[in-house]
């Protein structure tokens, strides 16, 4: 017993050692960070002088600030308006790859490349596109006797160029929206047309449930990283400089993390910032909960 005794305890701390470089990371990266922010949010801190207790007043301020509800309001749009449109066009991406098309190996990878190009790049050949002047988008637009919007000046387009642009990265979704429909089985889309089911009628009965799952984690995903979008908005209407007219005319194109970033580091107001991310925190904790929580209603899981 007591040797059994002695290999159970070394058994323990080669476990432990093995696992304290995920528990440090955990502690040092995530824990500390998200527990200072919390704190700081109840201070009025600038980097320089030490973080003076102010209680409730940064999250008060926030309900005042036309700035935060605009930036907010903002980050709104680019989310709920455009995970609908970026997982609808991965689904239709992943149909029309999952047709018995010519070298559909190489569609694949031209649909893929653009999720592997980096952000800067991207933001900047998209600028190009949608110049006013020379851009392709409007010279397309003209060719189809369609208005010709300027896409980076006016405030009412600048949002619709931004989800444009993200939406030209959804190959990844688009191959895992392949993957799921590789794994239903023919046999429920010949039973569907054996009872005289179109094609619209198997989406809705057979391919949609089925793809439900896959449909709620990539909402997750995208959830998440449209409430933190950063680079997008700013480079495609990024003048001169880093800093320099960073949400575009009017702040139309402004996103929360945006208006986060000039509260820590151009404002040197880093109470206020964190209680903007702690804010954020909580509302990215509560909106995934709600789309969980609804999943009773719309997602199928395969019971065999």
């Amino acid at each position: 017993m007591k040797r059994q005794s002695l290999v159970s305890r070394r058994t323990t701390w080669i476990g432990i050692a093995f696992a304290a470089p995920f528990i440090l990371n955990l502690m040092v990266l995530v824990a500390y960070p998200l527990v200072s922010t919390f704190y700081y949010s109840f201070t009025d801190f600038n980097l320089f002088q030490s973080p003076q207790w102010i209680g409730l007043k940064n999250y008060a301020r926030m309900l005042n600030d036309p700035t935060f509800w605009q930036s907010a309001s903002n980050t709104a749009v680019f989310t709920f308006a455009g995970i609908p449109i970026y997982l609808t066009l991965a689904l239709v991406g992943a149909h029309i790859l999952n047709m018995r098309i010519p070298l559909q190996g190489l569609w694949r990878a031209i649909i893929y490349l653009p999720s592997i190009v980096p952000v800067v790049v991207s933001a900047y050949l998209w600028k190009w596109l949608f110049n006013g002047q020379y851009g392709f988008v409007n010279y397309f637009l003209g060719i189809l006797r369609l208005p010709a919007p300027n896409w980076l000046v006016d405030p009412q387009w600048m949002k619709p160029a931004t989800i444009i642009m993200i939406a030209w990265t959804v190959g990844g979704t688009t191959l895992i929206y392949l993957a799921g429909l590789r794994e239903i089985p023919a046999e429920l889309y010949e039973a569907a047309s054996l009872d005289g089911a179109g094609p619209w009628r198997s989406f809705w009965s057979i391919t949609w449930p089925m793809l439900s799952p896959i449909t709620l984690f990539q909402s997750i995903v995208l959830l998440v990283a449209q409430i933190q979008i950063f680079n997008q908005p700013m480079l495609i209407v990024q003048e001169q400089g880093f800093i320099q007219n960073m949400g575009g005319a009017g702040n139309s194109n402004l996103s929360y993390t945006m208006y986060l970033f000039q509260n820590a580091f151009n404002f040197l107001d880093m109470g206020y910032a964190s209680a903007m991310a702690a804010a954020l925190f909580v509302a990215t904790l509560v909106i995934t909960g709600l789309l969980l929580a609804s999943t009773r209603k719309w997602v199928t899981y395969d019971k065999n």
